[in-house]
């Protein structure tokens, strides 16, 4: 199919350390004359600027579409590019988390990505920002579409071997994440939700979820979902190791009732309430306001940002256009798979 001047125009934010760039090049100029769409403008990341600003260039273009090759940096600051504009957000996941594209049910492998990118179908999700307050008074605005919080969370990523991530990709993380267990409820902090009166407790981590699952697939916000207008938030606050047991088996246990209502197709709520234990606590809101009795290191979407003393967190609903596959057809009841041969009268 043979572009147009009016055909819709795609440009790519990408990583040149995490792909093969003649390759990229080669699948997406080949994609995008297959589907009508005028020929591909390339955009490279650099360490100073991980994709909001080639990102904001293609936008102010009139670029229909942008596709974000890289891992979950790349695809966060893409993202915050993009909120509330009109142009669409392609996830091409070519990293080692890939937290967007998991929590998403998007291709994990880039042919597929781009592929979906092209012949997909756009939806909304959520996009929350974290405004972060150092310990010398300075403040910093932050995006994330997945998850931000302290804790156990950025100490995963602090402990997580960059050689060893290289290697085995995400599964590195649970070697990190082993690391981060240690601590109790050392963390003691106040916080208040909503602007309802403040409360202060300890904490072994405190996590703030617009998605539900951390890095291999572990299931912490159950009942997230990214375009339901809120954040889920989870407290741990484990006694030894025997309250980091009970969190797994509460995991567990919320995982199953998860799968019960799907299969009794009811929407209901596992988490929060009287599914909550004094190990592993449960909220919702659209604002989170927190301070810090010690300096703590705070990660957003995989990426460790700095040591914070206080930090508030706020969403805005639907404010960013995904791309995702279109789904197959839906079947009736009794209605014959596509193909299959139909017994003569």
């Amino acid at each position: 199919m043979r572009p147009n001047d009016s055909a819709p125009r795609v440009a790519v934010v990408f990583n040149p350390t995490k792909v093969d760039v003649r390759e990229l090049q080669n699948l997406v100029a080949t994609a995008a004359t297959d589907h009508g769409w005028q020929p591909p403008t390339f955009l490279e990341t650099s360490v100073e600027d991980p994709g909001f600003g080639p990102a904001q260039q293609a936008a102010e273009e009139g670029h229909t579409m942008v596709l974000a090759v890289g891992g979950d940096g790349t695809i966060r600051a893409v993202a915050a590019a993009l909120r509330g504009t009109d142009v669409t957000l392609a996830v091409i996941p070519a990293g080692t988390g890939n937290l967007l594209a998991r929590n998403l049910k998007l291709p994990l492998e880039i042919p597929a990505a781009v592929e979906a990118a092209f012949s997909g179908r756009d939806t909304r999700i959520d996009v929350c920002t974290a405004l972060l307050t150092r310990p010398d008074g300075e403040s910093e605005e932050l995006d994330f579409v997945v998850m931000a919080g302290i804790g156990v969370d950025a100490g995963m990523i602090i402990n997580t071997d960059d050689d060893l991530k290289k290697r085995v990709k995400f599964l590195a993380y649970t070697v990190g994440i082993a690391k981060s267990l240690t601590g109790g409820r050392r963390i003691r902090l106040t916080w208040q939700l909503n602007g309802t009166p403040a409360r202060r407790t300890r904490v072994h981590s405190l996590i703030i979820g617009n998605c539900g699952e951390l890095v291999g697939n572990i299931p912490l916000f159950p009942d997230a979902v990214a375009n339901d207008g809120h954040f889920d938030i989870v407290a741990l606050r484990p006694k030894g190791l025997p309250g980091w047991f009970q969190i797994v088996g509460q995991l567990a246990l919320h995982m199953g009732r998860k799968v019960r209502n799907r299969l009794a197709r009811r929407d209901g709520q596992v988490t929060g309430g009287d599914h909550d234990t004094d190990t592993l606590r449960y909220a919702t809101a659209t604002r989170l306001d927190v301070s810090l009795a010690q300096p703590e290191i705070f990660e957003v979407d995989g990426d460790e940002v700095s040591e914070v003393s206080a930090f508030t967190v706020t969403i805005e609903p639907e404010c960013l256009i995904i791309r995702e596959p279109v789904p197959p057809p839906v079947e009736e009841p009794g209605e014959p798979r596509p193909g299959t041969e139909v017994f003569p009268s």
